[in-house]
């Protein structure tokens, strides 16, 4: 059996930006493991602008950035292995691999960072009745398609979710010169950035259907049609509201799901939310040494956000394995008013800030945010307008996290 100090589960951008962050912090015995050809992840196939702008100051194609990281994976010599698949991860942190060049290999581990990113929502899940035709792909497919390997996927098009994927791909195949039909969101609010329904909808005069769903699938070897009817505040199909439109192509953008098939059969606690793992500060799971960073810990908007959040467990992960970890509090964090979620979910740590990430449940606006203990209010922040579809945070200081009374915090959020 191999050993390392430290194997990072993923080659995207969290995993790619957390070995250079361990690596910046002293470690050198360290390996990726990516199941893909090539490192990038998500990224190799989002060739839009946008990405990179808090973490380079600069705008970045999804390629661009990924070869930002990739081109430091290589300057450092950082190794990592292609086509390379995780099967299995024991809580005593023994890896197990395979692919075609080694067969099946085992490593011990002293740390593991767990970076697997995360996966679409199918049509399966959505229980959409009609038959099964050509012309349904989840968004992210058919950007590969179209993207990677240059085939267009359809020309008359019908978009069910209005996520940051497909508001991109209704851009994109207007762009090839299909005929994008409608979004229809079945929430009373995009769950997108605003910037991508301006740049992607309102540019292209596409309509956003807010309220809507598809109710049925029209066609036999191929999609023909769908029905679009609108959905009450429980979101259900309102019966008279049916409209059918023509099409040849659906594209699901209906949610990401992190994965974390290899946690949860580590025994690693989840949260019901954000289907991760339950997190400290320092993105360190529920079983000693292992971490968690990126989309497979919770779905960020901007990519950015997933390289500082590497950046952090990388570093910590270092500090573990180095036995410089400090643990000397155990504060557990709690979403309530108008918070879908928090993370972390733990602060076990008062030595240093800690920067809390969020989304609201509504829309809102005139923000307050209010972090209370046991007692008393101990942070406050003000935002103009929240959205579900935008990760927001709060940075709490030292001197703030020392003067806490008890062992729990709650962060809610009040707003018009």
């Amino acid at each position: 059996m191999q050993t390392k100090d430290l194997v990072i589960i993923g080659g995207g951008p969290a995993g790619m930006a957390a070995a250079v962050s361990a690596y910046g912090k002293g470690i050198r015995d360290l390996l990726i493991i990516e199941r893909d050809e090539s490192l990038g992840g998500i990224l190799q196939q989002c060739i839009h602008n946008g990405f990179g702008l808090h973490m380079f100051k600069e705008e970045l194609t999804g390629p661009e950035y990924a070869w930002r990281y990739e081109k430091m994976i290589l300057d450092l010599g950082i190794p990592f292995k292609l086509n390379s698949m995780v099967v299995d991860i024991s809580k005593d942190k023994v890896i197990t691999y395979v692919n075609e060049e080694e067969g099946e290999v085992k490593i011990k581990a002293k740390a593991i960072i767990l970076a697997m990113g995360c996966r679409e929502r199918s049509r399966g899940a959505l229980n959409i009745p009609g038959t099964r035709p050509a012309g349904i792909y989840t968004a992210g497919t058919a950007q590969k398609f179209i993207n990677m390997m240059g085939l267009m996927v359809g020309r008359q098009v019908v978009i069910l979710g209005s996520g940051d994927i497909g508001l991109i791909m209704a851009r994109r195949m207007t762009l090839e010169g299909a005929s994008v039909k409608a979004v229809c969101e079945i929430m009373p609010y995009s769950s997108g950035l605003a910037r991508n329904i301006v740049q992607c909808l309102d540019d292209f005069n596409i309509p956003l259907k807010l309220g809507h769903t598809v109710t049925k699938i029209h066609g036999k070897d191929r999609l023909e049609g769908v029905t679009i009817s609108k959905v009450d505040e429980n979101r259900r199909p309102i019966p008279g509201t049916e409209e059918y439109t023509e099409c040849d192509t659906l594209l699901l953008s209906v949610g990401l799901i992190p994965e974390n098939e290899l946690t949860k059969g580590m025994g690693i606690e989840l949260d019901g939310s954000t289907r991760g793992a339950v997190v400290d500060q320092n993105r360190e799971t529920s079983l000693e040494g292992v971490f968690s960073c990126g989309n497979v810990l919770h779905v960020h908007d901007l990519v950015d956000y997933v390289s500082e959040e590497a950046y952090i467990a990388g570093e910590a992960a270092a500090r573990y394995i180095k036995g410089e970890r400090v643990k000397n509090n155990n504060i557990s964090v709690t979403a309530s008013d108008n918070v879908s979620y928090v993370v972390p979910q733990r602060i076990t740590s008062d030595k240093e800030k800690v920067k809390i990430y969020f989304r609201t449940k509504n829309e809102l606006d005139n923000v307050q945010i209010i972090v209370s203990d046991c007692e008393n209010v101990v942070y406050k922040a003000k935002r103009r307008k929240t959205k579900p579809g935008e990760m927001e945070y709060v940075t709490m200081a030292e001197d703030v996290l020392n003067n806490i009374k008890g062992n729990e915090i709650s962060l809610k959020v009040i707003g018009e």
